[in-house]
């Protein structure tokens, strides 16, 4: 072969290489209900996704943690769930000044963090989500909210929490894996609870299906900011391939990055409103994820437990007539609605009284 047909063979891979490396546009047909992040909202979640964490389970029923005392003071846990088999956390809840329900999913451990990650690498889109065709996701991520005991104690919680408050809206948050779980959950809550006011923050959470279960996701819940940081390890796994498009895993929008500009002593941290795709280059994928150090600190805040003692629970007696044990000896917590609103309104003529 001569050299101009050589010169066209490489021309002609290189157009194959370009057009099937292209990036994929997911269909959004809502375009307009593109999330608005706000910044005072992320540092309010970001302490009740710091405040799942911690292990003394009398102090976070009674919100009296060291972690309960900044933007979340004064909220009030319906129900707390300890998934005891898979040392998995979860609450659900009313803010009174949000207005909302909030509900927070607990992350991977602290002493399992680095097999964690190192997992992630090699995750397989293996399963399909439910009821959409094409839509591809992890078991693992899957399966840890909908097949444990976490999925029936906060859709219980929330139909009882809106049986009282009505339609408010609700806010479901969490860190890492509990970044995951959370928007497993913000879909169910929309999809097959109904609710109408879902909105999903994370912080750190890695990559959970395709580009198909990606388009499925932003059209039922539209209201998700993905908050990452610097160069955070966790967003970029399991690994996104651009040019396999259809068989890789995606994140969907919006990311907002957290990254410093600057030099010396004058660095400040810029938050960077991402583009609409859910993958966009010009934020976190912009630089290398190498950092754990940044995965556990988001906004100044602490995400991960204070001891590293795998599954450690702390429980006081005071918690036994708040507490159910099923078979497999997970814990459940349940407050009475019509105790939380007498609290309420107790805090509220101590407040007036001062």
């Amino acid at each position: 072969m001569d050299g101009k047909n050589w010169l066209k063979v490489v021309i002609f891979l290189c157009l194959i290489a370009v057009s099937t490396g292209r990036e994929f546009k997911v269909k959004a047909k809502n375009k307009h209900h593109a999330a608005i992040y706000n910044h005072t909202l992320a540092t309010i979640l970001v302490e009740y996704a710091s405040a799942v964490y911690v292990s003394d389970l009398t102090e976070l029923f009674a919100w009296t943690c060291s972690r309960c005392n900044g933007l979340t003071k004064g909220f009030q846990i319906l129900e707390l769930i300890v998934d005891v088999q898979r040392c998995l956390q979860a609450y659900v809840g009313v803010a009174q000044d949000l207005n909302a329900i909030v509900i927070a999913f607990r992350g991977t451990q602290a002493s399992s963090l680095q097999n964690w990650i190192e997992d992630l690498y090699w995750k397989q889109l293996d399963i399909s989500y439910p009821g959409m065709e094409d839509a591809m996701v992890h078991h693992g991520f899957y399966s840890a909210y909908h097949n444990t005991s976490l999925r029936p104690g906060v859709l219980t919680a929330v139909k009882s929490a809106k049986e009282f408050y009505g339609d408010i809206p609700i806010m479901v948050t969490g860190h890492s894996m509990g970044g995951a779980m959370a928007a497993f959950c913000g879909l169910d809550l929309t999809v097959h609870l109904g609710c109408q006011n879902v909105s999903v923050m994370t912080f750190g959470q890695p990559r959970i299906g395709n580009a198909a279960f990606v388009s499925y996701y932003r059209e039922r819940v539209p209201n998700t900011i993905r908050v990452t940081n610097r160069h955070d390890i966790v967003p970029h796994l399991p690994p996104y391939y651009q040019y396999f498009p259809h068989k890789t895993y995606r994140h969907f929008p919006r990311e907002v990055w957290l990254y410093d500009l600057g030099f010396g002593s004058l660095v400040y941290t810029v938050e960077k409103v991402c583009d609409n795709s859910g993958e966009d280059p010009s934020c976190s994928r912009s630089v290398k994820g190498n950092s754990v150090e940044d995965h556990v600190r988001y906004f100044g805040v602490k995400l991960s437990c204070d001891v590293s003692a795998g599954c450690r629970i702390v429980m006081g007696n005071g918690l036994a007539s708040y507490h159910t044990t099923d078979n497999d000896g997970n814990i459940i917590f349940s407050r009475n609605i019509s105790s939380v609103l007498r609290m309420n309104v107790e805090s509220s003529e101590e407040g007036k009284s001062l």
